[in-house]
């Protein structure tokens, strides 16, 4: 039988976490040099939940030293890895490199500075209800759903948890504090799930701004 959620969680819960930071990167670390994926999930991890590294590293190297044999294969009991694109031989020495570099970065307090997100996945971890929000009521189907963007937007506002919406006006100001160009503004917010154009005569910060300010004035 396959692994319960507890069980899961438990044995795989955070390296599941390190190796979904790898979507859509190339898994190119090196025994010198973390990859970008790990390099942002090492970021974003020392920012938010630092605790949770040392069980990074150690579910990683245990999954590396005892990956899933051909019995717990046949009845479903192991983590699936998901495809980072290396070869099967090479992943277990993949895995080693990747435990080295979280381990050494706890211990000897190698904290990646902050900085604007490098990855689909780190963007999402850093402003997780900003992309709720972008990707689910600012879709590519918006336009079939609502009349226009500020019915999209009160329809978010009158349906979600207020504690969730307040804490959209928080990532919005976060993203807006970054100062970025209104291109990568743009890009920002494709990332975040957005799939239509802001409303006519808004940059992408204008309307970003426009955003949080509805929402807290409401």
């Amino acid at each position: 039988m396959p692994l319960t959620s507890y069980e899961h969680d438990r044995r795989h819960g955070e390296m599941d976490q390190v190796l979904r930071a790898y979507a859509g990167q190339p898994a190119d670390d090196t025994d010198e040099k973390p990859s970008t994926a790990l390099t942002a999930y090492l970021r974003q991890t020392w920012h938010t939940r630092p605790w949770a590294l040392a069980t990074a590293e150690v579910q990683v190297r245990e999954y590396a030293r005892n990956p899933p044999g051909r019995l717990r294969a046949q009845v479903g009991e192991y983590y699936d890895l998901p495809d980072v694109g290396l070869p099967d031989e090479r992943i277990l020495g993949w895995l080693t490199v990747v435990a080295d570099h979280i381990r050494r970065s706890v211990e000897e307090g190698v904290v990646p500075p902050p900085a604007v997100p490098e990855t689909h996945w780190e963007w999402h971890a850093r402003f997780p209800e900003l992309g709720q929000l972008l990707g689910g009521w600012f879709s590519q189907d918006m336009p079939d759903e609502f009349a226009d963007h500020d019915t999209a937007l009160e329809d978010y506002r009158t349906s979600t948890d207020s504690h969730l919406v307040a804490r959209v006006v928080g990532e919005v100001h976060a993203l807006l504090a970054l100062r970025l160009s209104e291109s990568e503004y743009a890009v920002a917010t494709a990332e975040l799930g957005q799939e239509v154009e802001p409303p006519a005569a808004h940059a992408p910060s204008a309307w970003l701004l426009s955003i949080a300010e509805r929402l807290r004035t409401a």
